[in-house]
């Protein structure tokens, strides 16, 4: 049996390494687009910051790893996806002769292709200095200007850019961040704290500019400073532009291939496509968000991993349905640690309430979104101790019972609501019952 992984991120690896604790004797070829040995993209900000070296992004760090784990690793790009003949075409490095010509044929198929950077239409980003933070490559780039003192435009404040925006203070950069949404990490924090975030970037010299957006990059000839126009009228200069506009899923190598695509590739619940052999996992693929029930794209790592996983078990002939994954995110943020969990925004039905919690000036965020009495959502600002609590009560779906109206009265009190459900509940999960908890 020959599985063939599209994908060396965080989802291709496990898989890999999956398919082989299940089956010693498969074939493995798993498939990487970049010269590198396969890295995890979230530790770039890492190595920009100077806690790691090139190597610190390495998922596997022993030598030898995949040679000892008999999965051949091939640095080569995928073009076109043929099911009929179940094999793909390939182009770059590891298109040779020992691979067909450029033709792989594979028994089961994993897509794990991950994103790529979006980028906006605006005139000027092709020039030198501008630069997306998404590899390796990236990285070397945005490191030969990236110093102490120089003027620096990092066009996007969501989660991607709030990672970036921290390495290049630790670089001691000069930094103005433009985001077109009224607020940083929009799709992660409300009004409340998006507001709390972007007063404490400022706190730390950091301009920061929402509802703003940039319109045009130029460079004067002979000049070495970029001109970055705003849509507020007015332009900054800047030696190194960094875009972090979002990313979307690596999809259009299967165009024509039949396989269903919608914000990213569909999958049942055994991570399976549309397409027979074929699989799906990661940031390119859309799975069950466990708080809505429905498909949706989670571009976190740790779903990644969670997705290769249940992929390769299913490849190798088990039955392991993915029942959902919990859209969650921790940021840090120059010391400000910000997270949000689940429904954060709500569930907009005619039973859901929330319970809110502010010290503006301490920096200090607490937001509970209850639907009847289970919590399905949460966001906190400067607050770390409850983290897994709230991740704990918000994925299980357990009753609160009366712990519900404590809890809107004093938010703070979810460790002793997560206490008492843990121990009034021996066994509790997203499909199991709901029981009540006394107060």
């Amino acid at each position: 049996m020959h599985h063939v992984i599209l994908g060396a991120g965080p989802a291709g690896v496990t898989a890999a390494e999956t398919v082989r604790k299940q089956d010693p004797n498969a074939q493995i070829t798993l498939i990487g687009g970049e010269p590198e040995p396969p890295y995890s993209r979230m530790a770039i900000p890492y190595l920009l910051h100077g806690n790691i070296d090139e190597q610190g992004t390495y998922l596997r760090q022993a030598p030898n790893h995949y040679d000892n784990l008999a999965i051949n690793y091939v640095n080569a790009r995928v073009e076109a996806l043929d099911h009929q003949n179940q094999s793909l075409n390939l182009s770059g490095p590891g298109a040779s002769p020992a691979l067909n010509s450029g033709s792989l044929n594979y028994d089961r198929l994993l897509i794990a292709a991950g994103a790529s950077p979006m980028r906006p239409n605006i005139d000027g980003l092709d020039l030198p200095g501008v630069h997306t933070c998404w590899t390796l490559a990236d990285a070397r780039e945005i490191l030969k200007y990236a110093e102490r003192g120089k003027s620096v435009v990092l066009l996007g404040a969501g989660f991607i850019g709030s990672i970036v925006l921290e390495a290049l203070y630790a670089r001691g950069c000069d930094l103005t961040v433009v985001e077109i949404a009224p607020r940083m990490v929009a799709r992660m924090l409300d009004d409340t704290a998006g507001g709390m975030l972007k007063r404490w970037c400022e706190t730390k010299g950091v301009s920061v500019l929402t509802n703003t957006k940039v319109q045009s990059i130029a460079r004067k000839t002979g000049d070495a400073t970029l001109s970055v126009s705003l849509s507020t009228g007015t332009e900054i200069p800047a030696q190194l532009v960094v875009l972090a506009a979002g990313v979307r899923p690596n999809t259009g190598f299967l165009a024509g291939s039949d396989i269903l695509i919608q914000n990213g590739i569909r999958v049942d619940e055994y991570m399976q496509t549309s397409l027979p052999n074929i699989y799906a996992a990661g940031d390119c693929c859309e799975a069950i968000d466990i708080s809505t029930g429905s498909h949706g794209v989670l571009a976190i790592q740790p779903t990644a991993v969670e997705h290769g996983r249940i992929a390769a078990l299913n490849m190798t002939g088990g039955r392991t349905p993915h029942l959902g994954s919990l859209n969650m995110n921790v940021l840090d943020t120059m010391g400000l640690i910000s997270s949000s969990f689940g429904l954060w925004q709500g569930s907009g039905s005619a039973t859901s309430d929330n319970a809110r919690a502010t010290n503006a000036d301490g920096y200090k965020y607490m937001r509970l979104e209850f639907d009847d009495d289970k919590l399905v959502g949460a966001q906190c600002i400067g607050l770390t101790e409850h983290v897994g609590m709230l991740r704990g009560l918000i994925q299980t779906g357990c009753r609160l019972g009366g712990w519900k109206d404590k809890l809107k009265a004093a938010p703070e009190r979810i460790g002793e609501a997560y206490i008492a459900a843990a121990q009034g509940a021996p066994a509790f999960g997203p499909t199991g019952p709901s029981v009540a908890y006394p107060v």
